[in-house]
């Protein structure tokens, strides 16, 4: 009889709410958080070029906006979610390169200068946008291009799988393309006269411009042609490691944190001064979802 009534106590329990709560496991890690919680390290697909995003510096330091963004804001939010601290390892990627380099596991993030496109994300996903900047073209001072409205039969230089080379194909067909495997190829054949420009983003071709042995030699010509939303790239469908990633990039906006690490690189002080037009901050403060 006491054991009966124990047992219809208990069950009377569980059917009010009142029984002792079992502790709740943490779902078990799938995919890229998994593959970093197993070696301890996340890898990341980055420029050697690219300044003031990414590149190597004169003390052989891989350095940039980029990816401080990575140091100081992402690979903490990782950090959290694993339980323990982790290393970040860089490796070389590029336009041509960085798509397959994240579908061969060889990298987990792509943190550089890559536009997130709606083509681009048939094959990988974007985190939320860390940079906005438009395509103009670096030319020797006095030459005669003046924006994408007069390149046709001029030679213009742009990076294999760049956005850029597809929007000159697509609004300036008469125009001699040529293509090179990264930023340091394509300056050296304007400076050797191979080319009579050379695209990009204006704001990569201004840390061009700044590392240049004469800056006075050069001039960014034209108006944007391009919208160029930056994004960090990941494996298709893998929402966990995704919402990690903007977690932490989200974390920073809203601490300011985002905002300093701007300021070092693009201030008046920093590598490359670009100040941030108050429509660019509110747009990066919107992408900010409530916790």
């Amino acid at each position: 009889m006491k054991k009966t009534l124990v047992i219809v106590l208990a069950l009377a329990l569980v059917a009010t709410g009142l029984a002792p709560a079992v502790a709740q496991q943490p779902a078990p890690l799938t995919g890229t958080l998994e593959k970093i919680g197993q070696s301890g390290t996340l890898t990341i697909g980055t420029r050697t070029g690219s300044p003031p995003f990414a590149y190597v510096n004169a003390k052989n330091e891989w350095v940039g906006f980029s990816i401080d963004l990575v140091e100081e804001l992402v690979k903490p939010a990782i950090e959290k979610k694993l339980g323990k601290p982790i290393k970040v390892e860089k490796k070389e990627s590029t336009p041509p390169t960085r798509i397959p380099l994240l579908s061969s596991n060889a990298v987990d993030l792509i943190a550089g200068t890559m536009t997130d496109t709606r083509a681009r994300r048939e094959s990988v996903d974007f985190s939320l946008t860390f940079f906005v900047t438009g395509a103009q073209f670096l030319v020797k001072k006095g030459s005669p291009i003046k924006g994408i409205q007069n390149i046709d039969g001029r030679r213009i230089a742009a990076q294999q799988g760049s956005t850029n080379a597809r929007i000159i194909r697509e609004k300036a067909p008469k125009a001699q393309l040529r293509e090179f495997p990264d930023q340091p190829a394509a300056f050296q054949a304007l400076l050797q006269g191979q080319v009579d420009a050379y695209t990009n983003d204006g704001i990569q071709l201004a840390g061009l411009k700044s590392k240049a042995p004469n800056p006075a030699q050069w001039d960014i010509v034209g108006d944007f042609f391009s919208y160029e939303p930056y994004g960090m790239a990941m494996r298709k469908n893998d929402s966990d490691f995704r919402n990690v990633v903007n977690v932490g990039l989200m974390e920073g906006i809203e601490t300011g944190k985002y905002f300093e690490i701007y300021d070092k690189w693009f201030g008046p002080k920093g590598e490359l001064p670009y100040p941030m037009s108050a429509a660019v901050r509110q747009f990066m403060i919107y992408q900010v979802v409530p916790k």
